[in-house]
């Protein structure tokens, strides 16, 4: 065989080579792809392994079947009580119909870049519609939902599936975080002096009653006392009166030592009488029995 063949030989091995490498192409298990021929779709390639093409004229393009992410710059938002409110938020997609997303926006950095767009839009028009508390509270969650629903709405279009919208942080500006700041500390104030304010009058409604008690009470207490005093004072005049009666001799004496005992008390007494006076008789010679 002349040297010439041999080249051609060659030539030709290389160039069925090329077409053979150029005809083949791999689909990962992570990967759909599009076979594109001048730029129209061929078909749509969801098995993996190894395929087949046409050379030249066929191409493939491919795309992530796994969930996606796009983390759009943080968006300040007013809302409707027209608290300011920085909201970074991020979103997963699926790419569900390939061909509509490559008709669409050809690539995953395209998409990125409008779906960031519309989720800031999103954020701005439906948190517009909500308060602060709607924000902070249970409601929340069906916030996100609507957000989500908005978003789908504008990426199905696309041959994009929305699988989840999230708020990572939503902080007030400094400047408006510390003005709330004052107004909730002065609204607490108010309601902590409005609760001093209820429980003192509760106090001195309590007390008032309670001291109307005690003067009932001790009132009460004190007609019983003085009527059983009373009682009291009225037997035992009654019994001595009955005693004394039985021996008034007795009873001037005892009457007399008492008179001693009040008219003797202390250390420095003096009295002036007449020894003979008829307050110190029972000092003399005590009378006889039956006997003045």
């Amino acid at each position: 065989m002349s040297k010439g063949m041999q080249i051609v030989g060659g030539i030709i091995v290389v160039t069925l080579g090329f077409l053979l490498f150029d005809s083949m192409y791999t689909v990962h298990q992570t990967k759909q792809v599009l076979v594109l021929q001048f730029g129209k779709f061929i078909k749509k390639i969801d098995k993996p392994g190894l395929h087949f093409k046409m050379p030249f004229i066929q191409n493939v393009t491919s795309y992530e079947r796994r969930v996606l992410e796009v983390d759009p710059p943080k968006e300040t938002v007013i809302l409707s009580d027209q608290k300011r409110l920085d909201v970074d938020a991020y979103l997963r997609y699926r790419i569900a119909d390939p061909l509509k997303f490559f008709e669409s926006v050809r690539d995953e950095r395209v998409a990125a870049s409008r779906l960031g767009n519309v989720v800031n839009s999103t954020l701005r028009r439906v948190l517009g519609s909500v308060t602060l508390l709607t924000v902070l509270s249970e409601d929340r969650a069906k916030v996100m939902s609507d957000i989500r629903a908005a978003v789908n709405k504008v990426a199905a279009p696309l041959g994009i599936e929305i699988v989840d919208v999230r708020i990572r942080r939503a902080d007030l500006p400094e400047q408006a975080a510390q003005a709330v700041f004052a107004r909730m500390r002065s609204e607490r104030e108010q309601e902590a002096a409005a609760a001093r304010a209820q429980g003192f009058e509760v106090g001195q409604r309590i007390r008032a009653a309670a001291d109307r008690e005690r003067t009932v009470l001790i009132a009460e207490a004190e007609k019983e006392s003085e009527i059983t005093r009373g009682a009291g004072d009225k037997r035992s005049y009654r019994i001595a009166a009955e005693a004394y009666g039985k021996d008034p001799e007795y009873y001037g004496f005892y009457r007399s030592m008492q008179a001693y005992r009040k008219a003797f008390q202390g250390d420095d007494t003096t009295m002036v009488l007449s020894p003979d006076s008829e307050f110190f008789r029972f000092f003399g010679t005590m009378p006889k029995p039956g006997k003045k």
